[in-house]
């Protein structure tokens, strides 16, 4: 199996992490919340048969710096996923996305159409109206004293994990430890709160505006027993109405985080796009 090397980079003053294997084009994989690159490691290995492929810790997330005196924005994410690509000399790069990662990348791909060649959409939010009560409450946590330490805390993100993975082989010591290491800290905490919180409303509402504007090469592979994002169908089924070039597949029994729950065919069925495009 290839082996995925962590390494970091000095971005706009900021220390951003991320893995890294194999030559070639060059593929970039974005994680949600509350992950990391680490999400991405037992999917990198078949990608990288073709590819270079990199997955980025983004700010507020994984051994990149957390800051706290920021807004987690459109614009601030942005600019980190930018300031990464230019830091490693990368023109063009083909996006890989998850969770928070989708808007995330999505919107760097609308603005910097020439940089990106294909994009990769697994189970994500793209639209506002697919924001659920569960997901309403889950953000207004995010920013309530108390409710929030909970939420980010080991037993909270333990829960987040549960909830988003259908396999008990999915949640090991392994996993979770990869998930509630990095945030060790109060300060670590409080930036992943705001890290999964400040995405602007404004943001997400031009986002699904301008989504049809993409022109490149589109795939989707979703996990269908998804707990986190309930409605992930009928967020598909937007993503086919607004972008026709995409190639979807549905998997029976992956959750949210299909990463964990079925890497090896996730892994599969990137590789064969990325390695078209």
């Amino acid at each position: 199996m290839t082996v995925t090397t962590l390494d970091t980079v000095e971005v706009d003053g900021r220390t951003l992490a991320f893995r890294e294997a194999g030559e070639g084009p060059a593929v970039l994989l974005l994680h949600g919340w509350p992950t990391s690159s680490f999400l991405w490691r037992n999917v990198m290995p078949a990608i990288a048969r073709d590819r270079r492929v990199l997955a980025l810790d983004l700010p507020g997330f994984g051994a990149s710096d957390k800051p706290t005196d920021v807004t987690y924005g459109y614009d601030f994410y942005s600019g980190a996923v930018r300031g990464f690509l230019d830091a490693l000399e990368i023109d063009d790069v083909a996006l890989g996305l998850h969770d928070l990662g989708g808007p995330v990348g999505v919107r760097f791909a609308l603005d910097n159409p020439g940089r990106v060649r294909a994009l990769a959409l697994t189970n994500t939010l793209l639209y506002p109206e697919d924001m659920t009560e569960m997901l309403t409450r889950f953000v207004e946590g995010l920013q309530t004293p108390g409710v929030r330490e909970r939420f980010t805390g080991p037993e909270g993100l333990e829960a987040a994990l549960r909830l988003g993975t259908n396999g008990e082989a999915s949640v090991t010591d392994e996993t979770i430890a990869g998930v509630v290491e990095p945030f060790a800290s109060d300060e670590d905490r409080l930036a992943l709160a705001k890290a999964g919180a400040e995405l602007e409303d404004a943001g997400g509402v031009a986002l699904a505006r301008e989504l049809p504007g993409l022109r490149m090469p589109v795939r989707v592979v979703y996990g269908k027993q998804d707990r986190i994002l309930e409605f992930i169908g009928d967020t598909v089924e937007r993503i086919q109405r607004d972008l026709p070039q995409a190639e979807v597949t549905a998997l029976d029994g992956p959750g949210h985080f299909l990463q964990e729950d079925d890497p090896e065919r996730v892994g599969e069925l990137l590789a064969e796009f990325f390695a078209r495009h």
